[in-house]
């Protein structure tokens, strides 16, 4: 066997090796709720807010997504499932947000779990409705 084609098979297993998976490398930078949107920037932010608030938002601001990436945002309220939202992410650098109606009966624990396209949990973001 030649040097040459040694190296090329050493570069090549490295390659292999060192190339991360896609979705692996999908982060939550930055995940919080807000009681509102303006110019992809959350405003309002609080981990508790008052039952006649009416709408709130779950800002995620993602990294490193590879292409055709989602994200889900899944609403809950206590342990009940009460929306889910699917998210494209379209760059390795990409702000979403989903938002949902909250009625003042609703009040207690919350929270929203930001899931990758594979089900996996990449941040959970807890809130109160008081």
């Amino acid at each position: 066997m030649s040097v040459r084609r040694l190296f090329l098979g050493i570069c090549t297993l490295l390659l292999v090796v060192l190339t991360p998976l896609p979705g692996h490398a999908l982060e939550v930078a930055e995940g919080v709720i807000a009681t509102s949107v303006e110019n992809r920037q959350p405003v309002g932010t609080a981990d508790h807010f008052p039952a006649t608030i009416g709408t709130l938002y779950c800002f995620s601001r993602l990294v490193g997504a590879g292409e055709n990436a989602t994200v889900t945002h899944r609403w809950y309220h206590g342990d009940r499932k009460m929306a889910e939202v699917e998210l494209p992410v379209r760059s390795g650098d990409w702000r979403t947000w989903s938002s949902k109606t909250l009625l003042p009966r609703w009040q207690g624990p919350w929270r929203v779990d930001i899931v990758d396209a594979s089900g996996n949990l990449l941040q959970s973001v807890p809130f109160r409705l008081e």
